[in-house]
């Protein structure tokens, strides 16, 4: 595979996207290095998703430009398009598994890209991708699981599940979109810190959405705050307190059980996003 070998993975200029009349983004300047972990930090609208969005060739500038990789998203025909999302894998909040497909199956639909027609059944696929499949599985601790159904797993297991799924595209960029929302404390924690853990040994750069304020601030190398659709905050996350990153929600400041009931609404509002 061909990597690119500049330091700047990510730049995204004078970014601006308009769904009709809303405007979802707002002039976003932003560049990520190799091996770099960014949360995006904001409450549901700001312009989180969009973002992810537009880095995975999902969505089109209205004006601006995104470039991932050294290729300018949107002057990419069809299949250079789908030839660089090969290499920038993504996490959803829903986990996106086919429930009735067995675990090692669902993860093995990351290698679609590599493998010419369709794939019907577990003995369809190359012995060499199963093996990879199974490797990964065991990566996130789900080896045990690899027979079972994916409905069969909890909510968090699904998601590792995801994580392994995105490894068998060997990406060098990792989205992750609101990946722990519909997750309860202690699986968000075992999820994120897969995540971290993974990136770094692989050296991927990672880029994720979250509204889980603590979570960001333990586990992210910088962080960028978005309120509607503009950049509001972007620093490294060493030395960042809680509340200066609460002002991107608009708090300018506030006491710990202010920000435990923000905190909660937040969590309230992804749980009720997830289930949607």
């Amino acid at each position: 595979m061909n990597r690119t070998t500049t330091s700047s993975i990510i730049t995204i200029t004078d970014l601006t996207k308009d769904f009709g009349e809303t405007r979802a983004l707002r002039a976003v300047n932003l560049t990520v290095t190799r091996g770099e972990v960014v949360v995006l930090l904001g409450l549901s609208g700001s312009g989180k998703s969009t973002l992810l969005r537009h880095i995975d060739g999902l969505e089109m500038p209205t004006e601006g430009d995104v470039t991932v990789l050294g290729q300018s998203v949107r002057s990419l025909r069809p299949t250079a398009l789908r030839s660089l999302r090969g290499r920038v894998a993504m996490i959803f909040q829903q986990f996106e598994l086919v429930p009735s497909l067995t675990v090692v199956e669902n993860v093995l639909t990351g290698a679609l890209a590599r493998v010419r027609g369709p794939r019907l059944g577990l003995s369809t696929w190359p012995k060499n991708l199963k093996q990879e499949a199974l490797t990964h599985l065991d990566r996130v601790g789900l080896l045990h699981r690899a027979y079972n159904r994916a409905d069969q797993l909890s909510g968090g297991q699904q998601q590792r599940v995801a994580i392994a799924r995105a490894l068998m595209q060997n990406p060098e960029v990792l989205l992750a979109d609101e990946p722990v929302a519909s997750l309860d404390p202690e699986s968000s924690d075992v999820v994120m810190n897969l995540i971290r853990e993974i990136a770094a040994e692989r050296g991927l750069t990672v880029v994720c959405s979250l509204h889980q304020v603590d979570l960001a601030l333990g586990w992210s190398d910088r962080i960028v705050g978005l309120r509607h659709g503009e950049v509001v905050l972007d620093t490294p996350t060493t030395g960042l307190s809680r509340d200066r990153a609460m002002e991107i929600y608009g708090h300018v400041s506030v006491s710990t059980s202010e920000f435990a009931a923000i905190e909660s609404e937040l969590s309230v509002a992804g749980a009720v996003g997830a289930g949607s």
